[in-house]
């Protein structure tokens, strides 16, 4: 396969990938009605983990179970349940589109992190646009001093911790296979939750088996596309299409929730895209500061 080809691949592969992903989150929206944040977090990463063993058993082998960097793989595992955990408990008192915009705060934290423990260096119009993206955060999630709006802000917690993980990301970049490093986050988090379990396990109702099915399905479909997507392409390349997510989400939250961004949060949102793609373009050697997908 030439290499125009490969990337017009990934790039589709990584779009489609997101947009399920924002599926996957409205789905986990959904359940919190009936179920824990626990709960329906811990299903999603033991399914994703026992979808992934054959594979990642047939593609890495012996790597499998003996990455390089074990404690680094560990730590990141933990970052995804904390963040999946922050983002579900959000997403149930704020408006799906928004919560996901918010999450989109991670690359505004990512930059920070890279000057501050990577040493990038980052021009002074990446600087400005850092601040533009984050005034599109305060937008959307518009503080105010008579009323804190909670879910808000544990989705702005969720994006704090998933900027430490593309971090991580970054720090193990090739040294695993991408379906290891996706397999074990997902195994650690899984193990990492069960100990929560026993004190939020609640009776499934038989009408919303469907829905853990569908959930843990798309999940596992979309960590596929991810992992595929950004092993074939730069991350440069592919940054300002991984913004799909969000109109995916506004879409998403008025099928399934009825609810549209107001002018105010639109115009977060808007800025936060907007910003995000001049971020991807700062930093001083031309390349962005580089991503992965939220495994």
């Amino acid at each position: 396969m030439n290499t125009d080809r490969k990337i017009r691949l990934a790039i589709v592969n990584v779009v489609c990938g997101l947009c399920i992903a924002a599926l996957v989150g409205a789905l986990m929206k959904y359940l919190t009605d009936s179920m824990s944040v626990f709960q329906i977090s811990w299903l999603r990463f033991m399914g994703q983990t026992v979808l992934f063993l054959p594979i990642t058993l047939w593609i890495a082998r012996a790597e499998t179970f003996r990455p390089s960097r074990p404690t680094l793989q560990i730590v990141r595992g933990l970052t995804l349940a904390g963040a999946t955990l922050a983002f579900v408990t959000g997403a149930q008192t704020t408006d799906f589109a928004d919560a996901i915009a918010i999450l989109y705060a991670y690359p505004f934290l990512l930059t920070v992190l890279a000057v501050i423990f990577l040493r990038e260096r980052v021009q002074l119009a990446g600087w400005i646009s850092v601040v533009g993206g984050f005034m599109g955060v305060l937008l959307v999630m518009r503080p105010q001093f008579d009323y804190v709006d909670i879910g808000a802000l544990w989705v702005f917690l969720s994006a704090v911790i998933v900027s430490s993980q593309m971090a991580i990301n970054r720090k193990l970049g090739s040294l695993s296979h991408p379906m290891v490093t996706t397999f074990l986050g997902g195994l650690v988090a899984t193990i990492s939750l069960s100990i929560f379990i026993p004190f939020h396990w609640s009776a499934i109702p038989l009408e919303l088996i469907w829905v853990i099915g569908l959930m843990l399905l798309l999940g596992a479909v979309s960590q596929a596309l991810l992992v595929y997507g950004f092993s074939h392409a730069e991350a440069s390349t592919l940054a300002p299409f991984t913004y799909f997510e969000i109109i995916a989400a506004v879409i998403i939250g008025l099928m399934m929730f009825g609810t549209v961004p107001d002018w105010i949060s639109v115009s977060g949102i808007i800025l936060i895209i907007g910003c995000g793609l001049a971020v991807a373009h700062s930093v001083s050697d031309g390349k962005t500061v580089k991503q992965s997908a939220k495994f």
